[in-house]
């Protein structure tokens, strides 16, 4: 039976902590950056945290689970 592959595309996406949590980059950092408050960016340059329910999908895409 063949090995499982990764799914490239969550590969760029997510990553996993130590303690097996999914982390991601948030979304809207890109660009029209001089409109938004600076809290609002300081805010979206910290990692997220994906919930348990979605990072199951994830870890089996990423082959971990």
């Amino acid at each position: 039976m063949p090995k499982q592959k990764t799914h490239r595309g969550a590969a760029k996406r997510f990553s996993l902590t130590g303690k097996g949590k999914v982390k991601f980059k948030r979304a809207n950092l890109r660009h029209c950056l001089e409109h938004k408050g600076k809290d609002q960016k300081k805010r979206l340059m910290k990692p997220g945290y994906m919930a348990e329910a979605d990072a199951k999908r994830v870890k089996r895409m990423l082959g971990k689970g």
